[in-house]
């Protein structure tokens, strides 16, 4: 090695071991506290809410939203929020509405970002009409304890906690965000993502329960509903003890169809190169076909029709 690399290489690592000391100093020096560092600046907003209503709707781009029983019988609405980018808070109509107030220039966005915006939403009450949530990257977060006639809540890459009950429709849609539903009751459920996980558990809908995924995987625990309708592509389908008054009719290209101690009227399987398996409660007529996999189904002759269908994927069906 000629001797002016080796002066660079020295010079280099000098320069390296300079710049991690000073690192090292300065973060001591805040208390290895890398908010700190942040370069947007955030205030926290709290607006008390007098008025009574009966729906909540909240428009949001980069905030986790959450909610909350209030322990005073008050509502109140506390904003962690940036300073460009704060939020309203107003009773319209028979609503309360929550929305940002975007007023960043595009080099507002040029920085360093060690903090998260979070809207807290304390309610006086437990039951509402209805609930609306639009954001962006943000999660959400709606406890147990909370009752709605209906729910909407739609994300980009933001994740869905909700374990409320709804009297009627819910409607959940992610792109790469997680879903996770754990409420006791609905009225019918309907689940739309990419590459995010569905996850339900522990849920009894009065209709049936609609989960579309591409890649994402879905697993559903302990649910009782009318119908389960399921469509993908890469994604796969795990069924736990799942009861249908109607019909199963789920369909994907490579991802695998797995039952466990499930049970409906009807059951449709439809898989390109995807294994469907598993066992059921009941008695079926089995009309399994399947190109270059391997069958293996009961040769029962009574019970409602169960069809599952692949090009290469294996059909392993047992009933218990």
């Amino acid at each position: 090695m000629k001797k002016t690399t080796k002066t660079w290489l020295i010079i280099a690592g000098a320069l390296v071991l300079a710049g991690c000391i000073v690192f090292a100093v300065v973060m001591s020096t805040i208390g290895w506290d890398f908010k700190k560092l942040s370069t947007v600046k955030y205030e926290t907003n709290t607006y008390e809410v007098g008025k009574a209503f009966g729906g909540i709707s909240i428009d949001t781009n980069t905030a986790d939203v959450v909610l909350a029983l209030s322990d005073d019988g008050k509502c109140r609405v506390e904003c962690y929020e940036e300073e460009n980018a704060k939020h309203s808070v107003a009773v319209l109509g028979n609503m309360l509405t929550v929305k940002v107030n975007d007023t960043r220039s595009f080099y507002d966005y040029i920085g360093f970002y060690f903090g998260s915006p979070k809207i807290t939403v304390y309610l006086p009450q437990a039951e509402y009409n209805s609930l609306l949530v639009s954001g962006s990257t943000g999660r959400v977060d709606v406890p147990k304890g909370l009752t709605f006639e209906s729910a909407d809540i739609a994300l980009s890459t933001g994740n869905i906690y909700f374990g409320a009950s709804v009297v009627g429709a819910v409607k959940f849609k992610t792109s790469t965000g997680n879903i996770r539903a754990e409420g006791e009751s609905a009225g019918l459920l309907d689940i739309s993502t990419t590459t995010g996980t569905v996850t339900i558990s522990g849920m009894i809908c009065d209709g049936s329960v609609t989960v579309d995924v591409t890649t994402g995987k879905a697993d559903l625990t302990g649910v009782s509903c009318k119908s389960v309708i399921s469509k993908g592509s890469t994604g796969n389908i795990v069924l736990n003890k799942v009861i249908a008054s109607e019909n199963f009719s789920v369909k994907r290209s490579t991802g695998n169809v797995k039952f466990n101690d499930c049970d409906a009227a009807e059951i449709y399987v439809k898989t390109d190169t995807g294994d469907a398996t598993g066992s059921l409660l009941s008695d079926k007529v089995f009309i399994a076909n399947s190109d270059t996999g391997r069958i293996d189904v009961p040769k029962t002759v009574t019970g409602g029709r169960c069809e599952i269908d692949t090009d290469t994927g294996d059909i392993r069906i047992t009933v218990k």
